[in-house]
């Protein structure tokens, strides 16, 4: 089945898990590499990759997207990867202070445009979890 969310290349996905995931570990899953040599260095790939993990939340669900560039430091997303970007996702923007779990004051269409994220990510990405103590899964 094709649609407009299909990836264009097949992937496979792992069941989605419902494991807790605190705010402090989805935070510290901001696709940096915490290494000594590394925190002396330019944020580059080569400090995001080989041990890093890359979370992004929405909804409290927790996307596992470890591995895309775009979301790895200096890439277009990275400003959502450690935190849940509801907010900023429904509004279709990249700024930091946009990224925020409360997408309560999004309006309609913004609130599909956030649905169409999640159905989006779901087709791509593995779900690792949900954010402990969530409030905004509906």
């Amino acid at each position: 089945m094709s649609g407009k969310f299909e990836p264009k290349a097949p992937v496979s996905l792992n069941p989605p898990k419902n494991e807790p995931i605190s705010l402090e570990e989805l935070a510290k899953a901001n696709g940096i590499y915490e290494s000594f040599p590394c925190q002396f260095l330019p944020i580059t790939s080569q400090c995001s990759v080989d041990g890093a993990k890359g979370y992004v939340a929405i909804k409290g669900k927790v996307y596992d997207v470890t591995g895309n560039k775009a979301y790895q430091p200096g890439g277009a997303y990275h400003v959502f990867v450690g935190k849940d970007a509801s907010r900023a996702l429904g509004m279709m923007s990249t700024k930091a202070n946009d990224v925020d779990a409360d997408w309560s004051t999004l309006d309609d269409k913004e609130k599909i445009v956030l649905d169409d994220w999640i159905t989006f990510f779901s087709k791509r990405y593995n779900i690792v979890g949900v954010v402990e103590g969530a409030t905004n899964m509906d």
